[in-house]
């Protein structure tokens, strides 16, 4: 996961919150979190990376509409990185 960008974990975090999401419920919870317009030609090349990095699996729901599944493998990134995060979330509030 540390060859992700910013944009791209929070892709995968909001993937793994939500039942088989859709390009557009993806979009939704990041504009919400971002407070700014996530283009398209942002937001599906970046899903097709994750895709490629094996983190994700895109299915079809129709003829429009994609969704998206983390993988074993993304889950197991997540697990690895939020176990790193806390590490020093950790000792930051054991601090105060």
């Amino acid at each position: 996961m540390y060859d992700l960008t910013g944009f791209q974990r929070d892709l995968l975090y909001v993937a793994a919150g939500l039942d088989n999401p859709h390009g557009l419920a993806i979009e939704d919870e990041l504009e919400n979190y971002y407070e700014s317009e996530i283009h398209h030609g942002r937001l599906y090349p970046n899903l097709d990376t994750l895709v490629d990095k094996g983190l994700l699996e895109k299915g079809s729901k129709d003829r429009r509409t994609n969704f998206y599944t983390v993988t074993r493998r993304g889950t197991r990134e997540l697990e690895d990185r939020r176990n790193w995060e806390d590490q020093y979330i950790d000792e930051l509030l054991e601090e105060q």
